[in-house]
């Protein structure tokens, strides 16, 4: 540090990750400065779990790390210092009420993002924290006393570290467009490529007439060849280009080994049975409609949307009599409930994931402070690093977690 008794922190970003960032700082004493490109902050964290803001997963550190889809290990310490627990006891403090819904995931009892947001705004005014919005930071650059100097278009200012905070390359409208990873570049610091992930995925077949239709309590199986890459229940939803929804999202974090054309994906509508008591079901359904139509059968089995591509798929004459179906084309049925396949073509575009996949190597951060190790005093968190997980507020919690880190770094410095 210079020769200042208060140590002088700059954070560029003022979103979750950034805005936790100069909360700790602050909080340690440290005079902080955060630059925001929006004229407010927490843009996208208002967005975030449609506006309702899955602020963490009321799970250990450990299964937060199962959850991880990339750099688990490198967590460890970050998640350890503040875990889910720390992050629930932090809004507490700051008057969020919090509740914890199906999968352990934790939203303000509000149900409004905007809450979560208006805390940590408030928490950085107390704190006294200076927030210049609308800044367009051009440039940092290290000096020679071992601070940095920060270039906001014709201003110069300069400070004892600097924290990046600035997020991805998804959701561009609210700020997350690399701008970071540009100031990075200049300084020789390695970046690992980019993917969308917690993506929707465009699949081959048509599926525009489901557009709109959502499946609750369904699994979904990934495989590549043989092998099951991802299978969970939850819900999933049909759009104009192929499917999205919470499953959706979770399995493209897990299609990123290979191509995603290269994967398959199967739909068990009806995972609750096994494969003996759906048969009965089916049984008692045709029998109970037997003088109807086969295509006119089904509709206590599923969404009216979805019986055409069922039937299709079953093999089953549409128009034949229910009471005449045959235990094969029985069989016919039941494989189309319970492997309902889509055939995934390509992600949507990095602009439209939640997160992205990609971001400062590992290799390059102490992960005790989240300091770069060859740029002493210059810090990253959040989205910044190559790290991402599952939905369910996984994600928010590695952005609390190693922003926690990199404040408490930046102001012992």
């Amino acid at each position: 540090m210079s020769d200042y008794m208060i140590p002088r922190v700059a954070v560029i970003g003022a979103g979750a990750a950034g805005m936790m960032a100069a909360i700790t700082a602050a909080e340690l004493g440290a005079q902080v400065t955060v630059f925001e490109r929006n004229k407010f902050a927490g843009k996208k964290l208002r967005i975030t779990g449609k506006g309702r803001c899955n602020v963490t997963n009321n799970c250990t550190p450990r299964e937060v790390m199962d959850a991880v889809n990339r750099n688990p290990k490198f967590l460890y310490g970050p998640l350890s210092r503040f875990t889910p627990a720390d992050t629930m006891e932090f809004f507490e403090g700051l008057g969020v009420p919090l509740k914890t819904e199906r999968g352990r995931r934790v939203f303000p009892v509000s149900d409004k993002a905007a809450d979560v947001q208006g805390a940590m705004v408030r928490r950085m005014g107390e704190l006294g924290v200076r927030v210049i919005y609308n800044a367009r930071v051009n440039d940092i650059e290290p000096r020679d006393d071992g601070g940095w100097t920060v270039v906001d278009g014709e201003h110069r200012n300069e400070f004892d570290s600097v924290i990046l905070a600035t997020g991805g390359l998804s959701y561009p409208g609210t700020g997350s467009t690399g701008d970071g990873f540009r100031m990075l570049r200049p300084l020789g610091v390695k970046v690992t490529d980019f993917k969308p992930s917690l993506v929707p995925v465009v699949t081959c077949e048509d599926l525009s007439p489901l557009m709109g239709l959502t499946l609750k309590n369904v699994r979904l199986t990934v495989k590549h060849g043989e092998e099951v890459t991802y299978t969970e229940m939850g819900e999933m939803l049909f759009t104009h280009f192929g499917v999205s929804g919470p499953l959706v999202l979770s399995a493209s974090a897990n299609m990123q080994k290979y191509p995603v054309d290269s994967y398959t994906m199967e739909i068990n509508l009806k995972p609750a049975l096994d494969r003996e008591e759906l048969d009965k079901r089916l049984i008692s359904d045709l029998s109970k409609y037997s003088a109807r139509d086969f295509i006119n059968s089904l509709g206590d089995l599923m969404p009216q949307k979805l019986i055409p591509y069922v039937a299709d798929l079953s093999g089953v004459d549409p128009h034949k009599k229910s009471g005449s179906v045959t235990r094969e084309e029985r069989a016919g049925l039941l494989n189309a409930l319970t492997a309902f396949g889509i055939t995934p073509k390509a992600f949507r575009p990095i602009d439209e994931a939640i997160i992205t996949s990609g971001g400062v190597d590992v290799s390059e951060i102490n992960p005790k402070t989240m300091e770069l190790r060859s740029h002493p005093g210059l810090f990253v968190a959040g989205e910044m690093i190559d790290i991402d997980a599952y939905t369910g507020g996984y994600n928010l919690q590695l952005a609390f977690s190693t922003a926690r880190v990199a404040g408490e770094g930046a102001a012992y410095r």
